[in-house]
This record gives C-alpha cells, sequence and structure tokens, in this order.
C-alpha cells in the first residue's frame, strides 16, 4: 500500500519526477508523459462516472476500471529494465481479458453501424467519447514510449481494450444506440 503523509516534496521544482525505480526523469519525458495521460483519462472516467447514476452496473466496471488505471500507471512508471522491476505491479492479460467480455457483452444488443459515430447524444455517451478520446491519446504515448524502450505489452493492449470499451459504452448509454449522433459525410457542403 502506499502511505502519503506529505503532499509536496519539493522534488519535481527543478522539472524532474522520481519514477517507481527512483531514478529520476524530466516531467517532460515520454515514460512521465504516458503515465500522465493515463492519469487524465483516469480522471476522465471519473466525470464520466457522474453521469452513469442510472447506470450502476456501468458505474461499477469503470470503478475497477479506474484501479486498473492505477496498475497501469503503476506499470509505466517503474521501467521494466529498472533497479525495481522485479516484482513490479505489471497489467496481466486478464485485466485485458475482462475488458474484452465487457466489450462483446454491452456490444450484442447494438444494432451494426453503417456510419461513424459523432460524440454526443447523452451526457454520458459524450462523456464515454472524451474518456475514449483521452485513452487513445495515452495508448499513442504508451506505443512512443514501446518503440524506444520497453513497456509491458499488456499496458498497450489494454489501452486499446479500454478505448473500444468507452465506445461501445457510448453506444449502450446512448439508448442502446438508437440515440446516436451519426456522421453525414460532406452534410455541409
Amino acid at each position: 500500500m502506499v502511505t502519503l503523509s506529505k503532499i509536496y516534496t519539493r522534488g519535481g521544482d527543478k522539472g524532474e519526477t522520481s519514477l517507481g525505480d527512483g531514478s529520476r526523469r524530466a516531467k517532460h519525458d515520454l515514460r512521465v508523459d504516458a503515465y500522465g495521460t493515463v492519469d487524465e483519462a483516469n480522471a476522465t472516467i471519473g466525470l464520466l462516472r457522474l453521469h452513469l447514476v442510472d447506470a450502476p452496473e456501468l458505474d461499477q466496471l469503470m470503478a475497477r476500471v479506474q484501479n486498473d488505471l492505477f496498475d497501469l500507471g503503476a506499470d509505466l512508471c517503474t521501467p521494466e529494465d529498472g533497479a525495481r522491476a522485479e516484482g513490479a505491479l505489471r497489467i496481466a492479460a486478464e485485466q485485458v481479458d475482462k475488458l474484452e467480455a465487457e466489450i462483446d457483452r454491452l456490444n450484442e444488443p447494438l444494432e451494426t453501424l453503417k456510419s461513424f459515430v459523432l460524440p454526443g447524444g447523452t451526457p454520458a455517451a459524450a462523456y464515454c467519447h472524451l474518456a475514449r478520446t483521452v485513452t487513445r491519446r495515452a495508448e499513442r504515448l504508451t506505443v512512443a514510449l514501446a518503440e524506444v524502450e520497453a513497456v509491458n505489452a499488456e499496458a498497450v493492449k489494454y489501452l486499446n481494450r479500454l478505448s473500444d470499451l468507452l465506445f461501445v459504452m457510448g453506444r449502450s448509454v446512448n439508448d442502446q444506440g438508437r440515440a446516436d449522433v451519426l456522421w453525414v459525410p460532406g452534410k455541409n457542403r
């Protein structure tokens, strides 16, 4: 468990931060940007949850996802080849599998799409799409990091599946897709 008795340490005042293995990196380092964007996705899901009061099952799903995103942040914060790599908390294949099962469950009753979905419809759906786009950015940064440093492959898979889950959830909370706002190509020409 983590114990936080003092919130500020002054350790980052010169533009650096500590990773999970104790090494120091610039705050604009790609690894820090990746796990920082995972944190941003988590905060966005917190906003989404405010709009799931009528969907307690989905709210509980997002509560589990928020916990997983802290696991993911810990994973990315601790380099695979760092001093504390052995025994570090890592995203596991089972966490990805659970997302896939939820995607399949939520997608099953939805009609097949005949166009792209524009973010909107209900407030919950709009927040699903916002969380999805932030998650996609976290995924892009994590993939970029994986090109220059070792990264747990399950971390990338988790972000990819989470963005898919948020898309399907957006359709689900849009009256099972009936309230989706669809893209009409060239509509405003």
